[in-house]
């Protein structure tokens, strides 16, 4: 954000605490205070509580103390309304200088279908969620989509400015932020831009004083060095594995594995699952052109899952042959110990060959497939 001409507070990213020592002494020489900040993929950290029993994953502190609390943070598992209650490990802490804020606003871009494009949402009250902001402020939240072709306009700005109505800092000020965030917005290639709260400082600016910001996937390639950050460690282990398979998967709460073809009949089949009285564990499209490795790794993924008591296979071979799944599961069958039912639902092209293919590895074997 910094390099667009935002304004930021100015902070720095530590993971041990040799690293809090030094950034206190040089980054920070003259603060007396100082924001500590655990950075994990979740939000509701002010509010968490570390599993050690230590309270709150934000603190302001003063200077001497930054090095004791970042080490009640760091390599501690931080548990939120976000992260459920198995929490998610710290290995950073943010250090950030302490703002004097007089106004906190609420500030985001999204990508919206209706308007097939950019969308600007602003609020003139900050520093919560928007859900609350929705449900306490709904008349104060204003929305101004952007039209892509054209780019931000100083119209489209300046009604933004309005909704945030400022109360301090300089109104041309404020226009030219948003539009070097919707310059960020576009050329970064987010999916989201939050910022709360967006605030007014006491020496009259405007400052993003917290931030989240969500890429597109697939502009890897070309933001290679925004994905070089990419932690795996805060992201589900499972979700991890299917990314290096070039498998489309989502982790759940629920108890039947779903492995599917096409991502409109993974959904159609996790709705006839819940309308029938289960619950989904996971989306789980693996595509047209699904390899008999790539079933494998699917399976090894599904059968990872503690939660999971059986597994649903639902394949329409067009593109996707039903030989080669049934090929696949069997497979997997010989790498994993499957000690769930797996329900197998076949139709398409080949789908006698991949029937078959099920039917003698489950004579041989007495694995335990249904097949339908």
């Amino acid at each position: 954000m910094n390099k667009y001409g935002i304004n930021v507070p100015k902070g720095v990213a530590v993971s041990t605490i040799d690293e809090v020592k030094e950034a206190v002494k040089s980054a920070f020489p003259n603060e007396n205070e100082l924001v500590v900040k655990s950075q994990i993929l979740a939000g509701g950290r002010g509010l968490g509580t570390f599993q050690n029993g230590f309270k709150g994953g934000v603190h302001i502190v003063k200077a001497d103390q930054v090095e004791d609390i970042a080490g009640k943070m760091l390599g501690q598992i931080l548990v939120t309304k976000q992260t459920g209650p198995q929490g998610k490990v710290v290995g950073k802490v943010y250090l950030c200088e302490k703002l004097s804020l007089v106004n906190e606003m609420y500030f985001a871009i999204t990508l919206d279908r209706k308007t097939a494009g950019p969308l600007i949402i602003a609020c003139s009250k900050g520093g919560t969620s928007i859900e609350d902001l929705a449900e306490k402020y709904p008349d104060m939240i204003i929305k101004v989509p952007v039209d892509v072709f054209k780019g931000i306009t100083d119209e489209d700005a300046a009604r933004v400015v309005d909704g945030l109505a400022p109360k301090v800092a300089d109104r041309n000020d404020s226009i030219e932020q948003v539009k070097k965030l919707y310059k960020l917005f576009c050329e970064r290639d987010c999916t989201l831009l939050e910022i709360n709260p967006l605030a007014e400082t006491s020496s009259n600016q405007l400052v993003a004083a917290d931030a989240k910001l969500n890429f597109d996937d697939n502009a890897a390639f070309r933001q290679k060095e925004i994905f070089a950050l990419r932690d795996p460690s805060q992201e589900d282990p499972r979700e991890v594995a299917a990314a290096k398979a070039d498998l489309n998967y989502i982790g759940l709460d629920g108890e039947i594995g779903c492995m599917v073809n096409g991502a409109g009949l993974a959904m159609a089949t996790m709705d006839i699952i819940k309308f029938h009285g289960g619950t989904p564990a996971n989306f789980l499209d693996v595509g047209g052109n699904a390899s008999e490795g790539q079933v494998v790794e699917a399976f090894k993924i599904l059968t990872s899952d503690d939660k999971v008591k059986a597994i649903l296979v639902n394949i329409f071979g067009g593109i996707m042959k039903c030989d080669v799944i049934a090929s696949g599961i069997v497979n997997a069958a010989k790498q994993v110990a499957l000690k769930v039912p797996v329900v197998v639902r076949l139709e398409g092209t080949n789908v006698d060959q991949g029937k078959r293919i099920l039917k003698v590895k489950w004579k041989c074997d007495g694995c335990n497939f249904i097949i339908s």
